[in-house]
């Protein structure tokens, strides 16, 4: 009688066992990768559609912008058609009418500190009657969140007709811009630069030169 009558030797068991726990770790670490990458390629896709969506937004916000005064400064008594800073921007457009109602309205986007280090971008909306901005009747739109860099600029035509350079503070709100530079980041890095024209500039082109 051979010896394979009497079973598998300790060897060849512990030689079964020791290949099929490498084939097991093997399969869980094929599984894992896989796993991770489409963890990834969703994330990936998550922020691709969240830029592709806020960017879409500003875009026709900011392009909608139609030079209505708003409010009048209280100490030169200017009259308020578009309030640009680096980190803060305030015009007129329509309300989108899948916000409500439609009509003029004040759009202020505004940035709050969400804490370690990141920023939400925000707008506020505010029916725009006689030329004053009514109070708000909903608290502000949450655009996006995570943000680490938030940053607006705004040039319009120089003196010889040609787009000025930017800058980070628009300095006759009187006027409409010509374009609206925005760039945005979070944790991953740069967003795409959105760089948005105002086609009613055109109408405040005397005012809105940029100074040499």
């Amino acid at each position: 009688m051979s010896r394979h009558a009497h079973g598998f030797t300790l060897l060849e068991v512990l030689l079964a066992v020791t290949l099929l726990a490498a084939a097991l770790a093997l399969g869980f670490g094929v599984v894992r990768a896989a796993g991770a990458t489409v963890a990834r390629g969703e994330l990936v896709s998550q922020r691709n559609e969240r830029m592709r969506a806020v960017s879409e937004f500003l875009r026709q916000r900011i392009g909608g912008a139609q030079g209505i005064v708003f409010a009048f400064d209280q100490q030169s008594g200017r009259s308020l058609r578009f309030v640009g800073e680096a980190k803060a921007v305030r015009f007129v457009a329509d309300l989108p009418d899948y916000l409500g109602r439609g009509g003029p309205h004040l759009h202020d986007l505004q940035l709050r500190d969400t804490g370690n280090g990141t920023q939400a971008l925000e707008v506020l909306f505010r029916l725009v009657q006689a030329a004053q901005a009514r109070a708000p009747t909903r608290p502000p739109e949450a655009l996006v969140d995570g943000l680490t860099r938030v940053e607006f600029a705004y040039r319009s035509l120089g003196d010889d007709g040609k787009l000025g350079p930017w800058q980070p503070q628009w300095e006759n709100p009187e006027a409409l811009p010509m374009q609206v530079r925005v760039r945005l980041a979070d944790a991953q890095g740069d967003w795409p630069e959105l760089v948005v024209s105002l086609p009613q500039a055109g109408s405040y082109l005397a005012g809105g030169r940029s100074k040499s």
